[in-house]
C-alpha cells in the first residue's frame, strides 16, 4: 500500500477519534504535524480548500449556539481592547521592522496577522500590497508556529491564573492569531469562553477591511483587491435565527456539536500543513519580530483584562 493511501486511511481514523471525543484541539494539531513529519505532505491543494471551507462552516454553525443579547455584550466588552491592541501592535510592528531592517511588506503582514486574525489578515493585506510569495509564506509560517504554541499553552496559563470564562475568552480572542486556534483554545477552556472568544474574534476580523484600505494608502496601490470575510455575516445570521426563531434545543445542540468536531478536524488538517523545512527557511529576524509582537499583545491584553474584567 502506498504512503498516500496510508495517509488517507489515517486521516479517516483520526476523524473518527475526534468524533468520539478522544482527540482534543491541541491533540488534533500535533497529530496532523506528526502525520506530515512521518509520511510526507500529500493532498496539499485539497487540504487548503477543505481548511478554508471547514473553518467557515464550523464558525457559522457555532452561531446557532449563541443569542444576540450575549453576543452584543461580548462584543461591547471587547471593542475598546480590540481598538487599543490593533493600533498599538501595528505601531510597535512598524518600529521593530525599521529597527531590525526587515522588508517593509513582510513586517506589515506580520504586524497585521498578529494584531487582527493571523492568516486571514495576512492573505488580505498581501493581495493589497502585492507581496511576494516568499514573504507571504514566511509570514504565514511564523504566525502558524505561534498559533500552535498558543493552542497548547493558553488553557494551562488561564487555569493557573484562575481566569474566568469571560476573561479567557477575551484574552484568547485578542492574543491568539488565527480564528481556528482561538476557538480551539477556548473550546478546551469552556463553553462560555468559546462563545465570547468566537464573537470577539470575528468582530475583530472585520477590521481587515479598514486595515486593507490603510495598506492601500500606505503602499500606494490603488488596484489592490480588498477581501471581505463574508462568512462573518452568515455567523451573525445564525445567531439571529437562534435568538428569534426558537429552534428546538436538540437541533441547535446537534449543530454546535457537529461544528465543534468540524473545527477540531480542521485543526488536524492545519497541523499537516506545517513542515520543519518551512520553519527552518523562515529566518531569525522575522521570527524575532513575530515573537516580540505576540508577547506584547499577549502580556498587555492579559494585564488589562485581569484589571478591568
Amino acid at each position: 500500500m502506498s504512503k498516500k493511501k496510508i495517509v488517507l486511511i489515517l486521516y479517516g481514523i483520526f476523524v473518527l477519534l475526534i468524533l468520539t471525543g478522544y482527540v482534543s484541539s491541541a491533540g488534533a494539531l500535533i497529530s496532523g504535524f506528526m502525520l506530515t513529519l512521518v509520511f510526507g505532505n500529500y493532498y496539499q491543494q485539497q487540504k487548503t480548500k477543505l481548511i478554508s471551507w471547514f473553518l467557515k462552516i464550523a464558525i457559522v454553525g457555532l452561531g446557532f449556539g449563541m443569542f444576540i443579547t450575549d453576543t452584543l455584550q461580548a462584543g461591547k466588552a471587547g471593542f475598546a481592547l480590540t481598538v487599543f491592541t490593533i493600533v498599538s501592535t501595528l505601531l510597535l510592528g512598524f518600529i521593530i521592522t525599521k529597527a531590525l531592517k526587515i522588508d517593509t511588506k513582510l513586517g506589515f503582514m506580520l504586524s497585521s496577522g498578529t494584531s487582527i486574525c493571523g492568516g486571514s489578515a495576512i492573505a488580505a493585506v498581501a493581495s493589497v500590497i502585492k507581496a511576494q510569495a516568499k514573504s507571504i509564506s514566511m509570514a504565514l509560517g511564523i504566525v502558524f508556529l505561534l498559533n500552535a504554541i498558543a493552542l497548547f499553552i493558553f488553557p494551562p496559563i488561564g487555569r493557573f491564573l484562575n481566569l474566568t470564562q469571560q476573561q479567557f475568552g477575551l484574552w484568547s480572542a485578542v492574543a491568539i492569531h488565527d480564528t481556528s486556534s482561538v476557538v480551539g483554545a477556548a473550546l478546551d477552556y469552556g463553553q462560555e469562553a468559546l462563545k465570547i472568544a468566537t464573537t470577539v474574534k470575528l468582530a475583530r476580523a472585520l477590521w481587515i477591511i479598514p486595515l486593507s484600505l490603510f495598506a492601500m494608502i500606505i503602499f500606494k496601490n490603488k488596484s489592490g483587491k480588498i477581501q471581505i470575510p463574508w462568512f462573518i455575516f452568515l455567523f451573525i445570521v445564525a445567531i439571529l435565527i437562534n435568538s428569534y426563531w426558537h429552534l428546538p434545543q436538540q437541533l441547535t445542540s446537534t449543530i454546535t456539536w457537529i461544528s465543534q468536531k468540524i473545527l477540531i478536524s480542521t485543526l488536524l488538517l492545519i497541523g499537516t500543513t506545517l513542515s520543519v523545512k518551512d520553519l527552518k527557511e523562515t529566518g531569525i529576524k522575522p521570527l524575532i519580530l513575530g515573537i516580540l509582537l505576540w508577547l506584547f499583545i499577549s502580556i498587555t491584553s492579559l494585564w488589562i483584562i485581569m484589571k478591568i474584567v
